[in-house]
């Protein structure tokens, strides 16, 4: 567990340096630290079939995160689109929380997530039988359990000191709209699954490309709408 923890530790330094400097792309970075903290945690409790491979997952799926960022500071003209979009939002005046947060949200699990898991299945998927590949969709299944745990301390700690309305939607709604923020992970989680499905159907390298292309344009115009005040 010891990259896992280097990994967890440099999103809690990265988030902190930037809260510190008014940079609200701490927003979604303190989101995503707190729910990969929990990721261990259930791995050492037993929770899921594989733990080496969602372990393998989890430090893959931070990469496409940490090699994003690396690109848009940079060049923002480098980094993958989805990724501008987000980063460039929460540059920008005016935009909500809730905003920067399901913008970094969108990118990371609709955009980055199907290219992890098409790296971490690709080289035994072929040779998997029917069960043991569906121990693997179910230990991905699990980590929506894990975001779902995780969004009511996400809301307290990080959205409502930002948005004090946001409160006010908590106490009337009790654990509704967390509920409903976890409902929307995990169709996105489900959605993703089947584009990893495709990746690695796909007959060639030509076909994943434009698989991904496809997915990015969903990607983009969702950020698009959550852009829209």
């Amino acid at each position: 567990m010891q990259q896992t923890d280097q990994v967890f530790q440099e999103m809690v330094n990265r988030a902190q340096s930037w809260e510190k400097v008014g940079d609200r792309r701490y927003i979604f970075l303190r989101c995503y630290s707190m729910m990969s903290a929990n990721m261990p945690v259930a791995i050492q409790e037993g929770r899921f079939a594989h733990p080496s491979w969602v372990a393998t997952l989890m430090l893959r799926f931070a990469d496409y995160y940490f090699d994003a960022l690396a690109q848009y500071d940079q060049n923002p003209a480098h980094a993958p689109a989805v990724w501008r979009q987000a980063h460039d939002a929460a540059k920008a005046q005016g935009t909500h929380v809730m905003q920067n947060l399901l913008l970094g949200v969108n990118a990371h699990i609709n955009y980055d997530l199907p290219l992890a898991l098409y790296d971490c299945l690709r080289s035994d998927w072929a040779g998997l039988d029917e069960t043991q590949k569906r121990l693997r969709q179910n230990d991905h299944e699990t980590v929506n359990q894990i975001i779902g745990d995780t969004i009511d301390a996400v809301q307290d700690t990080v959205v409502e000191p930002l948005s004090p309305a946001m409160a006010l939607v908590d106490r009337l709604m009790g654990r509704m709209d967390e509920w409903l923020l976890s409902q929307l992970i995990t169709a996105w989680r489900h959605d993703v699954w089947n584009v990893a499905l495709q990746l690695l159907a796909a007959s060639d390298e030509s076909q994943r490309h434009q698989i991904k292309k496809e997915q990015e344009s969903r990607v983009l115009e969702r950020g698009e709408r959550l852009c829209d005040p």
